[in-house]
């Protein structure tokens, strides 16, 4: 199969044509990772319709059309963390009213794998509110590792900062993917953050690409940053060596209490355009329509997934923000003509979702 060179086609004065152009897509070679900032800002402001229309030709190179994964998230420790993320309700350093709660138990994190996977997950992934695990947590979250994937579901973690032992660690426990958000822009990124650097965090997606997990890492959108800074984080996720396996792209759910409360959103056309330009960017990595979702119209959501978006979070409730409820999922699903992917579901759960929806 090969690459048709659209942006090429659409804007004729963009600095450089993919690299994409008449490559194999089975070649490693057929992606790029030399993304220059004004390359990724003309894309970004090319018409909106050329921008979708190349994305959604990208993805039906690279992927199965009106397929979407489904995952589920849990928090498996909450709050009192001691980080300064502006924007997460879990800070230790931000009174919103978030009750602090203990590690849960194994027992409770397979039942709620199990439940996941009843409702059409495939992937379940497990949150704590760490700066970094200690061993002996570590020693925790691998058995629940190990039990999630006896239920026959893929595994995730996102634990904070890793160490390169500890990496090893969750490799060798046979863990799928471990996220670590960029968030956003270097630039940008000291107005959200100051407990941990940029550098940190791509130290610790290092260590876990040189183990040989699986990749989940995006940004958020709609935190007060500029339109050069959502070029500049695409362009830290494209430019690395291997794209990663997953990039969620999150729109801010602003919280009473943190200091991004009342930051300037992101337009829902700007959001649209960011997710078409990550497909286009990282043509074969799952693009993640994550945190915000709750917030968004079933039409922006369309859009989104005609823009490349081919994976979502499953349930009502992400790590401590509310989520589209299972059955209003379905039912956009039925609606759009989708189908969760890996996992087929009856005609009776989608007829079922369409009255639920009504």
């Amino acid at each position: 199969m090969q690459y048709i060179d659209l942006h090429s086609m659409t804007q004729a004065n963009t600095t450089s044509a993919h690299a994409l152009s008449s490559q194999n897509t089975s070649s490693s070679a057929a992606l790029r990772h030399d993304w220059s900032l004004e390359e990724i800002q003309n894309l970004l402001q090319q018409p909106f319709n050329d921008l979708l229309f190349e994305a959604q030709t990208i993805h039906r190179q690279f992927h199965a059309q009106n397929e979407v994964q489904i995952s589920s998230l849990l928090s498996i420790k909450t709050g009192a963390c001691p980080e300064d993320c502006g924007y997460c309700s879990q800070s230790a350093k931000y009174n919103t009213a978030l009750e602090r709660e203990r590690l849960l138990p194994l027992e409770e994190v397979i039942e709620k794998a199990k439940i996941a996977k009843s409702n059409g997950s495939s992937r379940f992934c497990m949150g704590a509110a760490w700066r970094n695990p200690t061993d002996k947590n570590l020693d925790k979250v691998i058995d629940m590792i190990s039990a999630v994937r006896e239920v026959g579901m893929q595994t995730c973690v996102t634990l904070g900062m890793l160490t390169d032992q500890q990496s090893q660690r969750l490799k060798d426990a046979g863990l799928d993917y471990y996220n670590h958000n960029l968030d956003t822009s270097p630039e940008f990124y000291g107005n959200v953050i100051t407990t941990r650097t940029f550098q940190d965090r791509l130290d610790t997606l290092q260590y876990v690409r040189d183990k040989g997990i699986n990749v989940c890492s995006g940004g958020i959108l709609g935190m007060g940053e500029k339109a050069t800074d959502r070029a500049s984080m695409l362009q830290q996720l494209a430019n690395m060596p291997q794209h990663p396996e997953s990039v969620p792209i999150n729109m801010l759910v602003q919280i009473e209490g943190t200091p991004l409360f009342g930051a300037d959103g992101i337009d829902s056309i700007e959001f649209v355009r960011s997710i078409a330009a990550a497909r286009i960017l990282m043509p074969m990595s799952q693009v993640r329509l994550s945190a915000g979702r709750h917030e968004m119209s079933d039409e922006m959501q369309a859009m989104c997934f005609f823009a490349g978006a081919n994976s979502i979070f499953y349930g009502d409730k992400l790590l401590t923000t509310e989520n589209c409820e299972t059955n209003d999922d379905l039912a956009l699903f039925s609606r759009l003509g989708i189908k969760p992917s890996e996992v087929e579901l009856g005609q009776t759960d989608l007829i079922k979702a369409e009255a639920c929806h009504s």
